[in-house]
């Protein structure tokens, strides 16, 4: 059946114009001027906006593709596509088995992964989601499946063990390699490691994805060294995940690179707080790396936890992104035990005072009772304005990605309205973005950059993922005290052709792909 999308203002990266725009099937056919076409469906698309579908280039919906809630969320910010497998830890390669015990509070279980790799895990997005999902193959996944909880560098051996499921992984369609280097295994990964498993990622023609080592901010600069070298060493294009910092540390940063010659883009959300597993800043990467049953025996004991209160914990205070104030810096937005379910969006300090303990013993206290399944948002120490983040997202090398964690009762806001504030604060507010900049930012550089095929412009020819948006409403209503808000302003959308959203609704046809990568667009 054909769909007209009728009497709108057609947006995309080359610009904007009125005209009705026709799809067949799963493609756009014509995009012109009173279009009519006997017995085709009709969406009056009259005062508002028609734009490619837009790519969430960092997400962590990789386990709650099928879940009907996720999906809502998603589309009603216009998003049609996610780029999975972020920050090194993901389901594939592998059973799954590790993915689902380190990152359940972030990715979520999976309910139909069953092993295997990345051409099996496409497979079960292929008509299970309203939504597209690419894949990039978690570099901390793949150092699990050959060391192990290993601490030690990778031998030689290993690293050609390694590399080999990453060249796997890429004939199977993923669109590169992503790294987390804070978070266990990634953080026990060498330079030469992880250029040993982006070498096959840059001769497939795919993008080395990092979460940098050291906490960004003002330890950028050493994120962005390590990954200059592996771009020197390998060849590879490379993107940089959420880059919070200080206005002039990104600009900076981004300068040095293409000082370097390193062919760099990053994705940056617009808001100041982040969001992670509660264990990360607030635990040894040497004891997560145990089996969850030997961590929470040792934070459970109370000489141990003397321990790590005299030998760990000064270093918690040092660290440069949160310091001894930290207990009021991190608020609980996800405890897997029921016990604690009247913490959830308190911080750490506030949840201490109100059980009678003090801010160390409350957190171990919710990682063993949770067995560390907690998630927590993170505040900064300096709590950017939109002025100084429409300096950042102003860079050509920006995209648009949310970091979008579902996982928790009380989550990051980011999950439910990254895409709708971007469209308020930056399009609408602050005119830091041309409506054609927004579909640059948001579809057409993610799809060019991670080799989504023809999407991200509306154009004959081009795969049918569209957005119908009222350029006057659309805006996030999720915040930090209120964070499930879904945004409003965007009730219209197909995905493949194949309307997903309708008046606001979600429709019962799942056209959902696993999108392998691609090298054709024009």
């Amino acid at each position: 059946m054909r769909t007209i999308l009728q009497g709108g203002t057609v947006v995309d990266r080359d610009g904007e114009r009125v005209a009705d725009v026709v799809v067949d099937g799963d493609t756009i056919v014509a995009v012109g001027a009173d279009v009519a076409i006997e017995g085709a469906r009709v969406i009056d698309c009259a005062g508002r906006f028609i734009l490619p579908g837009f790519v969430d280039a960092h997400s962590h919906a990789d386990g709650l593709l099928a879940d009907d809630d996720v999906q809502r969320a998603l589309l009603k910010q216009g998003v049609t596509s996610i780029i999975a497998g972020q920050d090194g830890v993901s389901f594939a390669p592998g059973d799954g088995a590790y993915g689902s015990e380190y990152f359940a509070a972030i990715n979520g279980p999976h309910p139909s992964y069953a092993g295997g790799g990345v051409a099996e895990y496409l497979a079960g997005v292929d008509g299970a989601s309203r939504l597209n999902a690419a894949y990039a193959i978690p570099g901390g996944t793949v150092r699990w499946e050959v060391c192990g909880r290993s601490t030690a560098p990778a031998n030689h051996a290993e690293r050609d063990a390694m590399a080999a499921l990453v060249e796997q992984g890429m004939r199977d369609g993923a669109v590169g390699l992503s790294t987390g280097l804070d978070y266990v295994p990634g953080i026990f990964a060498d330079a030469r490691e992880i250029a040993a498993l982006t070498a096959p990622v840059a001769k497939a023609g795919g993008v080395y994805i990092s979460h940098m080592r050291g906490g960004y901010e003002a330890n950028s600069s050493e994120g962005i060294d390590e990954i200059a070298a592996i771009a020197a060493a390998t060849g590879a294009r490379v993107h940089i995940s959420h880059f919070h910092a200080e206005a002039h540390i990104v600009l900076a940063q981004l300068a040095a690179l293409d000082d370097w010659g390193v062919d760099a883009t990053f994705d940056a959300y617009p808001y100041t707080r982040g969001c992670t597993l509660l264990a990360m800043p607030l635990l040894p990467p040497e004891l997560v790396a145990k089996p969850v049953d030997d961590v929470v025996r040792v934070i459970g004991d109370p000489v141990e936890r003397a321990r790590l209160r005299r030998d760990w914990f000064p270093e918690v205070d040092s660290k440069p992104s949160l310091g001894p104030e930290w207990p009021s810096m991190i608020t609980l937005a996800h405890v897997a035990a029921p016990e604690y379910a009247w913490a959830h969006g308190m911080t750490v300090e506030d949840a201490a005072a109100a059980a009678g303990v003090d801010a160390i013993d409350l957190a171990l206290d919710v990682l063993t009772a949770s067995r560390l399944q907690a998630n927590a948002v993170m505040a900064v120490r300096y709590d950017r304005p939109v002025s100084e983040l429409a300096q950042i997202f102003a860079h050509p090398a920006h995209m648009g990605g949310s970091d979008g964690i579902f996982v928790g009762a009380h989550p990051h806001p980011r999950a439910r309205g990254t895409f709708a504030r971007y469209l308020r604060e930056y399009v609408r507010e602050t005119r830091t973005w041309s409506w054609p900049d927004a579909a640059s930012h948001l579809s057409a550089a993610p799809a060019e950059r991670f080799s989504l095929g023809r999407r991200g412009r509306v154009e004959p020819g081009w795969v049918a993922d569209l957005i119908v948006v009222d350029p006057e409403t659309v805006s996030d209503t999720a915040t930090y005290e209120h964070p499930l808000g879904e945004a409003v302003g965007i009730d219209d959308v197909l995905v493949a052709g194949v309307p997903v959203l309708r008046a606001g609704e979600l429709q019962e046809s799942l056209p959902g792909r696993g999108l392998r990568r691609s090298e054709t667009q024009e």
